[in-house]
């Protein structure tokens, strides 16, 4: 089983995480890194993939910014979890179908080691709760190493994610665990960043085939 280095990073503006996953990607086609998971949480942007600039999207009333991974528009901002796999995948487990079905069954099992029932929905990438989207997925890759990754709404602001459009769903559909009354595990304890962290961490060896090391700070990455 691989160890993937566990990056944990408090709120971090969009641009500097994407100069950093960037760098990362590098260093990790030339081997110089192990697989590195970035967690993290971003200031209020929606991210524009090929699908939204396609179809001329918007998005007004927010900050908006082009970005090169598959999808259309992505809210991200506070109460959100982002999660950027930079892993180099091997033979055995390439294809880009199949790394975004082990994405999917990652966040699916974490759901479910939180007393939480997510499933996928065969017409876009994601995971869905109670017939409503609560995680989008989102990749690119070069050389077979991932760039960008995960983000899993838990407690959003106000109406911020359920009045977009996202991803070519009418705007309603996309929203998050704690509105849809997910609030608390079986054990009673909050759904929040950190239980979301922990079971992503947990369930990561049966699905992505990684064991997450202890957590590093953000500086690290400076």
């Amino acid at each position: 089983m691989r160890i993937a280095r566990m990056v944990r990073g408090g709120t971090v503006g969009y641009a500097e995480a994407l100069r950093i996953m960037s760098k990362l990607r590098d260093e990790r086609i030339e081997d110089l890194i192990p697989d590195t998971i970035l967690f993290l949480e971003h200031p209020e942007i929606v991210t524009m993939g090929p699908r939204a600039r396609k179809e001329g999207v918007t998005a007004e009333g927010y900050s908006t910014v082009d970005v090169d991974r598959g999808g259309g528009l992505t809210w991200h901002g506070p109460g959100q979890i982002v999660v950027y796999p930079i892993i180099k995948w091997d033979e055995t487990e390439r294809g880009v179908p199949q790394i975004v079905s082990r994405i999917e069954d990652w966040v699916i099992s974490a759901l479910h080691d939180c007393g939480i029932e997510g499933e996928r929905n065969d017409a876009m990438m994601g995971v869905w709760v109670n017939g409503r989207k609560v995680c989008s997925v989102g990749l690119s890759f070069r050389h077979w190493v991932s760039k960008h990754g995960l983000s899993i709404n838990i407690e959003t602001p106000g109406d911020r994610v359920e009045d977009l459009e996202c991803c070519g769903l009418m705007a309603g559909v996309t929203t998050s665990l704690h509105k849809l009354g997910h609030t608390h595990d079986l054990e009673g304890r909050i759904i929040d960043r950190k239980r979301i962290s922990e079971a992503l961490v947990h369930t990561a060896p049966e699905t992505i085939g990684r064991i997450l090391s202890s957590p590093e700070s953000w500086s690290v990455l400076q």
